[in-house]
């Protein structure tokens, strides 16, 4: 390996543990800010849990996540080592094909994923592979925004991988690849957020019900053995893994107003 060629390893490297840092601290702190500081009194209604996890928690899920984020980016390399050397044209074949295919591919890269995960995930809850694998996230009952890439190192990997294994085989813009990285970080975030703010029909089910929530999620988290996806609840309902009393809780989570009444102040006699 010639010192040109190490060189610029190190700076892709460096360059994709700088983007996906970014990412991460925008996302997580931003919704940590938003939701847990800023607007937490306005959506104390929309808290799914009573109670938040500990600030110590939330330091560990940082530093665990900072861990990811590097794991991510060396796993990242196999995509700049297979275009460096010639064997991943599908990029610039698909920098040729037109918007129209810029966003079917985009879809079809989101729906592929939450397959992926789907299964890996609930793979990783088998016995023999949670706690070398999925041990470190679920450590995080109580779930925060920083819980988002709080993995073990074999998890870690294991969902980075999706993205060289996606592009190799189905040709995709790189724009394609920034935008689905950018949805994938908002709805992690989002996901492990503690705040309930998916919108609800009139019977209380979701709006939207091919979509996962943050209760969807956190019920994973409290309750491991159900509610394995990722961004849609198809792979659960299919397989008959979706928490049995999931439409209960999103039912009790929004029909909770925004604001609570405060108790009527007792009138006191002088």
């Amino acid at each position: 390996m010639d010192l040109t060629f190490a060189t610029d390893i190190a700076a892709q490297w460096l360059d994709n543990a700088q983007t996906d840092l970014t990412r991460y601290v925008i996302f997580a702190i931003g919704v940590w800010l938003v939701l847990w500081i800023v607007l937490a009194g306005v959506l104390r209604g929309r808290k799914i849990r009573d109670t938040s996890p500990p600030a110590r928690q939330l330091a560990l899920e940082f530093l665990v996540s900072i861990r990811s984020i590097l794991i991510f980016s060396t796993v990242g390399l196999i995509t700049f080592m297979l275009e460096r050397f010639g064997f991943l044209p599908g990029p610039q074949i698909a920098a040729g094909w037109g918007p129209v295919w810029f966003w079917t591919c985009l879809a079809l890269m989101i729906v592929a994923h939450d397959a992926y995960f789907y299964w890996v995930h609930r793979l990783m809850h088998d016995p023999r592979l949670f706690r070398m694998f999925h041990r470190r996230h679920h450590k995080s009952m109580n779930p925060s925004p920083f819980t988002a890439y709080s993995f073990d190192l074999g998890e870690a990997a294991a969902m980075a991988v999706f993205v060289p294994l996606w592009v190799f085989l189905v040709p995709t813009p790189w724009g394609v690849t920034g935008l689905f990285m950018l949805h994938q970080i908002v709805r992690n975030t989002l996901g492990h957020s503690g705040y309930e703010l998916m919108p609800a029909r009139a019977d209380g089910r979701p709006m939207f019900d091919f979509l996962t929530t943050t209760t969807h999620h956190d019920l994973h988290h409290a309750q491991a053995g159900w509610n394995y996806g990722l961004y849609f609840t198809w792979w659960d309902r299919i397989m008959g893994t979706e928490h049995p009393d999931y439409h209960a809780r999103f039912a009790q989570a929004v029909r909770k107003p925004l604001l609570p009444k405060a108790a009527p102040a007792l009138n006191s006699t002088v």
